[in-house]
């Protein structure tokens, strides 16, 4: 039953899913006025005065899964010691492969392609602290983006039609689950007595014992490398947003990109239906905007540099991978 349950997820309703969301984003694209003038902007991106923004962020890209490279390099230090460029393959053959799975959850199995047989299990385990790092980030940064929302009554539109006690409830709940992530992250030995009470955990203790290994040092180490990796999202919305003419004020696309990323981590999505779920949100965060077509252009192309392009790369890693076996 639970074979058929994937296979149905994988293959009807992600794709489903995933046409659906593209159908409702093209019929908002169609109806947009001036469209011809908007898709005249998007093909002077790489090029003219702002071309500068364009190609930083293509650079963000490399520097974003760079940075990603170097948290698993800290990570596996308590392992398997490698090398940076074996992590930066690790974690391009991860994106590959986490495609396909629900919340990128098989992120986990890419990267463990380079590690040593006996020792997977247990880098897994080590992956699960990395994106909790970046999860309490998120939940952070999505916090005081709800709290700026509330305390600029004015605001700018993007949730004025949702109830205030609806958002109060939200950014309250938001805070406590940030606390509780972050007491348990830095005491991971208590997590671990917690989980070695439920049944059957005996049999995993042995993994999951790796996470006492950390210190405070390196798991301030994992927030700071997993804040600058946010602060490159967030300036790659910036300066694409910018360049599109859908919003000037850095402050303004900082609080309501925030938002979005924590939205985005709540729901549950596969990688290629999250492009469109993606699109969604950002429609009705940015509704004060007539722009749809710079929306979605901004939203769409930085989720193509940042996760279709080190996707095909991780591929060719795999596929050398696999020949190299056969060999």
């Amino acid at each position: 039953m639970n074979k058929n349950i994937k296979i149905l997820i994988k293959w009807f309703i992600g794709p489903l899913l995933a046409a659906w969301l593209f159908y409702s984003l093209y019929q908002q694209v169609r109806a947009q006025p001036d469209i011809e003038s908007s898709i005249a902007i998007i093909k002077r991106l790489p090029f003219g005065d702002g071309a500068w923004k364009f190609w930083t962020v293509v650079l963000f890209v490399f520097v974003n899964w760079g940075l990603e490279a170097r948290k698993w390099q800290v990570l596996m230090k308590v392992l398997q010691p490698i090398s940076f460029i074996a992590a930066f393959k690790s974690v391009l053959c991860g994106v590959t492969v986490s495609l396909n799975t629900p919340n990128r959850m098989g992120e986990f199995a890419g990267r463990i392609l380079f590690v040593d047989e006996g020792k997977r299990i247990k880098a897994i385990t080590l992956s699960v602290a990395g994106s909790m790092a970046q999860l309490i980030i998120t939940m952070l940064m999505g916090c005081f983006g709800l709290a700026y929302v509330l305390m600029n009554e004015n605001g700018l539109g993007p949730l004025q039609n949702i109830p205030a006690v609806w958002l109060h409830i939200f950014l309250y709940s938001s805070i406590l689950c940030t606390i509780i992530f972050i007491f348990f992250f830095f005491r991971f030995g208590w997590l671990i007595k917690l989980l070695n009470k439920l049944p059957y955990a005996a049999r995993l203790s042995k993994y999951i014992n790796i996470l006492e290994a950390f210190d405070a040092k390196i798991l301030l180490r994992l927030l700071y490398l997993s804040l600058v990796r946010y602060i490159i999202f967030v300036l790659q919305y910036i300066f694409m947003l910018q360049l599109l003419q859908v919003e000037q004020n850095v402050w303004i696309v900082c609080y309501i990109v925030s938002v979005m990323f924590w939205i985005l981590a709540i729901i549950p999505s596969f990688a290629i239906a999250e492009l469109g779920i993606r699109g969604t949100v950002a429609k009705a965060l940015f509704a004060y905007s007539a722009n749809t077509i710079g929306i979605l252009t901004g939203i769409f192309g930085i989720w193509f540099v940042n996760l279709f392009i080190p996707a095909l790369i991780g591929s060719v890693l795999i596929l050398g991978i696999k020949i190299k076996d056969k060999k």
